[in-house]
């Protein structure tokens, strides 16, 4: 009839279902059952193509991937006769209808198959029964990552593929083309990683209760960025070292100064630490940022010790220079730095010394000094003027305790030691 030679000249991808479904004889057979039911296993190839790694998670301890899941097998019941050996394309409405491959992902914790606006689904029949079975696919699985060198570490990740129903005695999965049966988009990137590699391999896994299934793995490593956790953690801990050092170089008696900085410094240094373990899984073990960012808060908390060593044992000294002067005029004779320690102001010369009973304002001082010697008070007032400057630095560097001298030079050295043995470790 004209509706049958009409048909004929029709693209055989265009032939309606009911049409096709007589092609392919699949009301005379029960795909229920595997193909060559009874006898060898029936190989079924697999390739991968990668879309994209949408996500890496830390604290979950998982990825998500995007990706295209092609099946390949022959099933002689689906084979038809074409004149012009074309393949047939079909959507995702016959696969209810034939067998397929129960492919799952071993560790998933999420999966879908897209559907827009369509299920992402196709099916490609050709004559002599082989079909190609096509999927996209986004996955959430698990990675079982070691942060022992975090944030200096690389992760190795992988994607299982297995038959659920099937085992090794039905159903054979493979590669299809070997290695090259992996492949990725040349664009994929991530945030925080490096894609050092993507590898195919495979092997056995055994159940108890089933036996043997051939598992598929897609393999890829993760190289991690290193440049956002030196801006964030190790830069900002290796500046409040540094300030710490800021200590050795104040003059012993300025103690409010010296104990601010000490403080800051060490309150600085758990912030950071705490900001870096927030965003990090509780995990039982040492991590290398946590090694340095404690080290670097032991060198500031031994800053603020070191201080407090050297105010001591500066106390002690004062009060043996006291208990052998002895007592003059009802007053302790003390020199220039000594009357600092008391009174928070800077004497000069001697003659301020001997004239001031050290009353608690410095503008006090002053007054009596003119009343005791109006007319040298001028005098003094400008030498000081002149050399106030010189003097500062003279006393400063002339009383600082042999403590603070050799920590000028041990700190900075043991740290830049420390640091060069903690980047050749882990890097």
């Amino acid at each position: 009839s004209k509706r049958e030679i009409k048909m004929r000249k029709l693209d055989s991808t265009k032939i309606r279902p009911l049409k096709s479904e007589q092609l392919l004889h699949i009301e005379d057979h029960d795909f229920a059952l595997r193909p060559g039911f009874g006898g060898s296993p029936i190989p079924v190839g697999i390739d991968v193509q990668v879309e994209s790694i949408d996500s890496i998670s830390e604290v979950d301890m998982d990825f998500t991937m995007t990706l295209y899941l092609r099946h390949y097998w022959k099933d002689e019941r689906l084979s038809f006769h074409s004149n012009k050996n074309k393949s047939m394309t079909f959507d995702g409405r016959l696969i209810k209808k034939i067998w397929v491959p129960d492919v799952f992902f071993v560790h998933s914790k999420r999966s879908f198959i897209h559907d827009t606006t369509v299920e992402n689904i196709m099916l490609r029949v050709y004559p002599d029964g082989n079909v190609l079975f096509s999927l996209r696919i986004t996955v959430s699985a698990m990675c079982f990552m070691d942060f022992s060198r975090f944030p200096l570490d690389t992760q190795n990740c992988s994607l299982e593929l297995e038959s659920y129903a099937y085992n090794e005695d039905d159903l054979m999965l493979y590669w299809k083309h070997g290695n090259k049966s992996l492949s990725t988009d040349e664009h994929i990137s991530l945030s925080q990683f490096f894609i050092e590699e993507f590898s195919a391999s495979s092997g056995l896994a055994f159940y108890s209760s089933t036996g043997w299934y051939n598992r598929l793995f897609i393999n890829f490593a993760l190289r991690r960025h290193i440049f956002f956790f030196v801006l964030q953690s190790y830069f900002p801990a290796m500046l409040m070292v540094m300030l710490s050092w800021v200590s050795f170089w104040i003059d012993r008696r300025a103690v409010p100064a010296r104990v601010s900085l000490g403080i800051t410094t060490v309150l600085t240094m758990s912030t950071i630490m705490t900001g870096v373990s927030a965003s990090m899984p509780q995990v039982s073990y040492i991590k290398a940022v946590d090694v340095y960012l404690w080290i670097s808060f032991l060198f500031v908390f031994l800053s603020v010790i070191e201080y407090a060593a050297v105010n001591y044992l500066t106390t002690i000294e004062e009060r043996k220079q006291l208990k052998k002067r002895g007592k003059a005029s009802g007053m302790y004779s003390m020199d220039a730095v000594q009357a600092m320690a008391f009174d928070g102001c800077f004497h000069d010369t001697d003659v301020d010394m001997e004239l001031t009973p050290f009353p608690d304002h410095c503008e006090e001082n002053e007054t009596k000094t003119s009343q005791t010697n109006i007319s040298n008070v001028d005098t003094p007032r400008l030498r000081r003027k002149r050399s106030l400057k010189g003097n500062v630095g003279r006393i400063i560097l002339q009383n600082n305790h042999v403590i603070d001298t050799y920590s000028r030079i041990i700190f900075p050295s043991v740290y830049i030691v420390f640091n060069f043995f903690y980047w050749g470790l882990y890097m």
